[in-house]
């Protein structure tokens, strides 16, 4: 997917809509942090029928969804993108199983192992983002930095661990 997208076509500022979610431990909370200040210092996001960018937005993990709410910064009806997660879970589960043995291995094992779990954590990561990335495009088009983030933001929103930026 190759998108042309203008120096506007950027997050600028995101809030997380946790309302409906138990409270975060403080190993997610400090991920989202990371992940959300990531994301902000480099993206390209842009929803489909967009005006100019940058956008307000507001992210939602709620009833198997995920829902992106964006408003152009300088104003203007909000765009929504929303689609089921059905599909991601299995990779989130997957990420989980993987980050899981990677935190248990860096208490445990020698650093070759810690460095092929963390290849693997790496590129099971990198997988839902694409397939983050492929889920929305027909509603936004974003480049693999913003998916790479936003993934790690559902993945911290569903409960997973979420380290791999």
């Amino acid at each position: 997917m190759s998108t042309e997208f203008a120096e506007t076509d950027r997050i600028a500022s995101l809030e997380i809509d946790d309302a409906d979610l138990p409270p975060p431990s403080p190993e997610i909370d400090q991920e989202r942090r990371v992940a959300v200040y990531e994301l902000l210092e480099e993206n390209r996001f842009r929803p489909s029928g967009a005006g100019e960018g940058p956008f307000e937005a507001t992210l939602r993990v709620a009833d198997n969804r995920i829902r992106i709410e964006a408003r152009p910064a300088n104003g203007g009806a909000p765009l929504v993108v929303d689609a089921p997660l059905g599909s991601l879970k299995p990779i989130v589960g997957d990420y989980r199983a993987i980050c899981d043995s990677y935190y248990a291995a860096v208490r445990n094992l020698p650093p070759s192992q810690i460095e092929a779990l963390d290849q693997t954590r790496r590129e099971v990561h990198q997988e839902g983002a694409a397939a983050l990335r492929k889920r929305l495009s027909e509603q936004a088009s974003m480049d693999e930095d913003a998916a790479r983030r936003l993934f790690t933001l559902v993945c911290a929103l569903m409960g997973a661990p979420s380290g791999a930026g």
